[in-house]
C-alpha cells in the first residue's frame, strides 16, 4: 500500500478481536492514522481470502460521500451489500461515524445481526461513548489509536533506508512529532512540517471542536489551544488560563475556557493530567498539566523555535504512557513534585523526566522525590543522557528514554530495548 506506515501493534489488536461479537471502536484525533489503518486490515482480510463482496467499507469525512448522508442511506447501502455477499462473515467499517446523524441505531441493528464484524472509528469522545453507552452497553470495545511512536518513527525510517543515527532521529521526532502526513513522501523539512501540521490542526478545530460543539468565538479557541500547546507541562488551574487569556485581550470567561478546554480534550488533540497528593490531606484545588496530543503541535505553536526541550520530552514521554494503557497523575509532594504516577490496573510506577543527569545538582533533584517515596513500586528517571544509565543504591532506575520508548513492555515495569541503542550516542 503507497505511503502505508506500518503499526503492527495496533494491527495485531485488530487481527486478536476478528470475528469477535463486540463492536470494535477505534477512536483518536483526527488525521492520527485511523482510517488507513482500517483500508489496512481490510486489505489482510482480502488476503486471507475474505471475498470482496463480504467487506463493506465507508469513509464518511471523504469528498464522495453525498451531503445529507443519513443513517436511513448507510441502512439502505448495508442491506444491499448484505444481499449481494457470499456465505461467511460480514465485515464493516464505517470510518468517522460521527459525521452521520443517527448512526447508532444503524451500528446496533448490525451487532444484532449473526455473522457480522463490525468496526467504527471516530474522532470525538463524547458522541462516541455516549451514544455507545446508551445503545450498546457491554457490546463494544475501545482501541486508543495515537500518532505515531517514536518506536513506530524509526522503525519506519530505518525500512526507507535512513542512515541517521537513533539520536538524529529522535531529535527530527522530537521537533516534528508523529502525524502519519508527514512522512508519507519522506522527512518533512520545517516549511512542510508547517503547511501540513497547520492543516491538520485547522481541520480538527474548525470541524470537531468548534462545528461539534458550535463554538463561535474562533479566536479565543485557537488562543487557547495554542497557549496549551506551548505551555505544555506546566501546572494550570482553569482560572489562571483564563485570567492569562484576558489579560492579553482574549473574550475568556471561566466558563468559556472550561468549556473549550472540554471540547478539545473529547476531539483528542489534547490530554490532561491532574495533580494527586501523595502525602498528607488531599489537595483542595489540584490543577492540572495540559499536553498537545502531539509535540508537532506544540512547536508548530511556538514557530518551532526548539524552545523549552524538557517540556517537549516530558509531552512525549505523558503520551507514550498513554499508548500503554495508564492513568497519569502528577504527583505533589509538599517539597517537590514527582512528574508522573502511572497505573494500569496493579501495576503503579513513578517517573521523572529530565534531559540530562551530567549535573549533580540536576541529579538531586530528580532523584530527591523518588527517594522519598514509601512504597516499593518501581521509580525510573527517563533521560537523554546516554551515560548516566544504571540503578541507584535506592533501586531506581535511571533510563534512557529512546530505549524506554522502544521498549518491549509485557507485565509490570520493563525496559528491554529492542532498536534504540543500537545506533545511540
Amino acid at each position: 500500500m503507497t505511503g502505508y506506515i506500518a503499526r503492527d501493534k495496533l494491527t495485531d489488536t485488530l487481527r486478536s478481536h476478528r470475528n469477535t461479537p463486540e463492536i470494535k471502536v477505534l477512536t483518536g484525533v483526527r488525521r492520527c492514522g485511523k482510517s488507513t489503518l482500517l483500508e489496512h486490515y481490510a486489505q489482510s482480510l482480502l488476503d486471507d481470502g475474505v471475498p470482496a463482496s463480504n467487506i463493506f467499507t465507508r469513509r464518511f469525512d471523504s469528498f464522495d460521500t453525498p451531503i445529507g448522508y443519513s443513517a436511513t442511506d448507510l441502512h439502505a447501502d448495508l442491506m444491499q451489500a448484505t444481499q449481494e455477499a457470499r456465505p461467511g462473515p460480514f465485515y464493516v467499517f464505517l470510518d468517522e461515524i460521527q459525521d452521520v446523524p443517527g448512526w447508532e441505531e444503524v451500528v446496533r441493528r448490525l451487532h444484532s445481526r449473526d455473522d457480522t464484524d463490525v468496526y467504527i472509528t471516530g474522532s470525538n469522545a463524547r458522541l462516541l461513548s455516549g451514544e455507545l453507552a446508551t445503545h450498546l452497553t457491554g457490546r463494544y470495545i475501545t482501541i486508543p489509536v495515537y500518532p505515531l511512536s517514536f518506536d513506530e518513527y524509526q522503525r519506519h525510517h530505518r525500512a526507507q533506508g535512513t542512515t541517521d543515527s537513533t539520536d538524529q532521529l529522535f531529535s527530527k521526532y522530537m521537533m516534528f512529532g508523529g502525524m502519519p502526513g508527514l512522512f508519507v513522501t519522506g522527512q518533512p523539512d520545517q516549511d512542510r512540517a508547517t503547511e501540513i501540521l497547520t492543516s491538520i490542526y485547522e481541520s480538527i478545530v474548525m470541524k470537531d471542536v468548534a462545528g461539534r460543539y458550535g463554538i463561535r468565538d474562533i479566536a479565543t479557541l485557537e488562543k487557547l489551544s495554542r497557549y496549551l500547546f506551548s505551555t505544555s507541562g506546566n501546572l494550570f488551574s482553569v482560572n489562571k488560563v483564563a485570567n492569562t487569556l484576558t489579560s492579553a485581550g482574549a473574550n475568556a470567561s471561566y466558563a468559556t475556557v472550561d468549556n473549550q478546554i472540554s471540547a478539545l480534550e473529547r476531539s483528542f488533540i489534547v490530554y490532561s493530567a491532574q495533580q494527586e497528593r501523595m502525602r498528607g490531606k488531599e489537595l483542595l484545588r489540584p490543577q492540572r498539566k495540559f499536553y498537545p496530543v502531539d509535540n508537532g503541535f506544540r512547536n508548530l505553536a511556538t514557530g518551532f523555535n526548539g524552545s523549552d526541550r524538557g517540556a517537549q520530552l516530558e509531552g512525549i514521554v505523558f503520551m507514550e504512557l498513554q499508548r500503554r494503557g495508564y492513568d497519569v497523575a502528577i504527583g505533589s509532594l509538599p517539597d517537590g513534585e514527582i512528574d508522573f504516577i502511572a497505573k494500569r490496573g496493579n501495576d503503579k510506577q513513578y517517573i521523572q523526566v529530565t534531559l540530562n543527569m551530567t549535573e549533580e545538582q540536576t541529579r538531586e533533584r530528580e532523584l530527591a522525590p523518588l527517594r522519598r517515596l514509601g512504597d516499593a513500586f518501581p521509580r525510573t528517571v527517563l533521560t537523554l543522557d546516554w551515560h548516566s544509565e544504571g540503578m541507584t543504591d535506592e533501586g531506581i532506575h535511571i533510563t534512557n528514554v529512546m530505549d524506554w520508548l522502544c521498549s518491549e513492555e509485557r507485565a509490570g515495569y520493563d525496559d528491554t530495548p529492542k532498536e534504540c541503542s543500537q545506533n545511540g550516542g
